[in-house]
């Protein structure tokens, strides 16, 4: 079974499109048009073109593409904020706010033309925000799945939680773990691939694949191709294996 992946992307079209370029190029050297493609979330936040993100994929997938995509904890923020000025997704830690610069929010929101996100009352940038995105973008991000399991590989924003069974699994985890799921060196039944901890290029664990490759800081997005278990990077030159760390 042959699945590809591309990490978080984070408002990066141009880094989206450079995946997606790579992933066509190897679908031409093996052969292999149908494939499904994981995006494993947080689609929006801190790069230049949130907007144009979302839009691409809503694009792709009526076009037949074979393309799932995933939900992030900060495509969640996103959309909660646009129920509620005031949410706080039980993930954020209480202190910070979604349109706060660290995460990102302040440049998703001026994607879509509503600048100046942290100089303006939240009630008059959420009128506003409400004026200016598309209802089919919020109604794509809020509908996406949490999870994708392929064969041996499961695909997840963030990760699991260790010990408890996939089907029990629940969303803010899938979405937000980190410490307990990243510490966890046991056998979880399958591979998990995930992202939501930038690390500066792509970890094999054994037990588990990392794949944001840090695109929301300036660093590049991560295209890669399972093959059951096996696991290989993207690269302009081809395919690079990456094998678990000794």
């Amino acid at each position: 079974m042959r699945t590809y992946a591309i990490g978080d992307i984070h408002g990066h079209l141009d880094k989206l499109e450079q995946a997606h370029r790579l992933i066509e190029e190897d679908r031409a050297r093996v052969g292999d048009s149908s494939a499904p493609v994981v995006h494993l979330g947080d689609l929006v936040d801190r790069g230049p073109d949130s907007a144009g993100v979302v839009d691409y994929l809503i694009r792709g997938i009526e076009a037949g593409a074979p393309w799932i995509v995933l939900k992030g904890n900060h495509d969640r923020m996103f959309t909660g904020f646009m129920s509620d000025p005031d949410h706080q997704d039980p993930g954020l830690r209480a202190d910070l706010h979604w349109t706060h610069p660290r995460l990102g929010g302040d440049a998703t929101l001026a994607s879509y033309g509503v600048p100046g996100a942290g100089e303006r009352l939240l009630h008059d940038l959420h009128e506003e925000a409400r004026a200016r995105v598309p209802e089919r973008h919020l109604h794509f991000l809020r509908a996406l799945p949490s999870r994708a399991l392929m064969g041996e590989v499961l695909f997840v924003h963030a990760g699991i939680r260790p010990g408890i069974p996939l089907e029990d699994q629940v969303e803010d985890d899938l979405l937000w773990i980190r410490r307990p799921f990243l510490d966890w060196t046991g056998d979880h039944g399958v591979l998990v691939v995930h992202g939501h901890t930038a690390v500066d290029a792509p970890e094999h664990h054994g037990n588990r694949v990392n794949l944001d490759s840090g695109a929301g800081y300036g660093r590049a997005l991560t295209a890669a191709v399972f093959e059951e278990r096996r696991a290989f990077i993207l690269t302009p030159e081809g395919r690079i294996e990456l094998a678990p760390a000794t």
